[in-house]
């Protein structure tokens, strides 16, 4: 049986539990192996840098994924130490599980952004897309993406429903309602610089990391 595993990228500036959350949903609807958390070390869509650096948010990730089962936080966009661009990541995936499933995950928003991304065409061929509803969206907006050039192969799974390896060979883009907490990376960063609590926002972990170096902080 093929193994399946999960690509989860972002700033992570920092992690929350909304990733968390969807990351723990995804890997159970689509029976993940391991869900590989990759911090980019200079994302390609945002017009100003990460407020962390790229070392304190993948430390911040390897806290995060602690005791979640199958969850795996990855050096490789931060150690390449070049614009984290899609394709590349997954050619080095591919390096790494050369057989297997592989599944990148995000939300109707970026994957609304999809036809921006380097070499988008190779990147729908050779893997599959796991995206997730986000407030303030509309998950079915995903079948209109590319001029609706995907909606032949693109399925909803519904709650309940086994994702098996015949579903991955017909469909490549996979739409999961998943309830998603209304918590942005944005909205922390701000609440720090106030002092306020970031209880029940994100780990305890790295809620502590975040103090013990003043992250976010005006200097």
């Amino acid at each position: 049986m093929k193994a399946r595993i999960g690509i989860f990228g972002g700033t992570f500036d920092p992690v929350h539990l909304g990733h968390i959350k969807a990351a723990e949903d995804v890997r159970a609807a689509f029976r993940l192996d391991k869900v590989l958390f990759i911090p980019s070390y200079i994302p390609p869509h945002k017009t100003s840098g990460p407020a962390a650096s790229a070392v304190d948010r993948l430390r911040m990730v390897e806290l995060a994924c602690r005791g979640h089962k199958g969850f795996v936080a990855s050096a490789m966009e931060v150690e390449a130490r070049e614009t984290s661009y899609s394709i590349l990541t997954l050619a080095r995936i591919r390096g790494l599980f050369p057989d297997a499933w592989i599944f990148f995950i995000l939300g109707i928003d970026a994957f609304l952004e999809i036809g921006t991304w380097r070499e988008y065409g190779r990147v729908l061929a050779e893997s599959l897309f796991v995206v997730m509803d986000r407030p303030g969206f509309e998950l079915g907006s995903a079948r209109g993406v590319l001029g609706g050039r995907l909606v032949g192969r693109t399925h909803t799974i519904i709650a309940g429903e086994a994702a098996d390896d015949s579903l991955f060979s017909q469909f490549g883009v996979f739409l999961l309602s998943i309830g998603a907490l209304a918590i942005s990376s944005t909205a922390i960063r701000a609440m720090i610089e106030r002092g306020e609590s970031l209880e029940h926002l994100v780990p305890g972990p790295v809620e502590a990391y975040i103090k013990e170096h003043q992250l976010y902080k005006s200097r």
